[in-house]
């Protein structure tokens, strides 16, 4: 098993470990999402109904709608942007995999060219390797990103139920 995968990489030549470490990178930023939307968002959300409540409290005798309406649109913010926290980090690690994959198409590409200059275009052998190289790194590159898009499409409207049920929960008594 772990002969095969130092073929493959070999194979796939040096971007493609690249193209390794980025996918994992994305998906340690994907299950941190994951995680803190079924750990942690819950206990945000208490907090900012607490504060919320807290502010209505305190404020009930010099009730302003516009200092509340300031008050709610701030505490919606900051929870905005913990529900957003990696998710743009994560998108352009989805962006970056075809790229990354178009860089290894382009050193294969290079690589065979290199042995056609040698070899006078009669080494097949070698050039199949300079394609293995060109050719694997692409299809790496688009299955990391395809893995990719479903979850932060997922994340996208998960970070937008989430704030909206919270800045519904969040109402002003005019």
């Amino acid at each position: 098993m772990q002969a095969d995968l130092l073929n493959f990489l070999e194979r796939g030549g040096p971007v493609l470990l690249v193209i390794m470490v980025a996918t994992f990178i994305m998906w340690a930023l994907i299950l941190e999402r994951m995680f803190y939307f079924n750990f942690g968002h819950k206990a945000v959300e208490e907090q900012t109904l607490a504060k919320w409540d807290d502010w209505k409290r305190r404020s009930a005798d010099m009730k302003s709608v516009r200092w509340s309406e300031w008050f709610r649109d701030k505490l919606v913010s900051e929870v905005r942007q913990q529900a957003e926290q990696n998710v743009s980090l994560t998108k352009a690690m989805v962006a970056l995999a075809p790229l990354l994959g178009l860089l290894g198409t382009v050193t294969g590409m290079v690589t065979v060219f290199d042995v056609m200059a040698l070899s006078s275009g009669s080494d097949a052998q070698a050039m199949s390797g300079g394609v293995s190289r060109a050719t694997i790194p692409t299809m790496a590159g688009m299955v990391a990103s395809l893995s990719g898009i479903i979850f932060t499409s997922s994340m996208d409207r998960t970070v937008s139920r989430r704030v909206q049920s919270v800045a519904d929960q969040l109402e002003i008594e005019r």
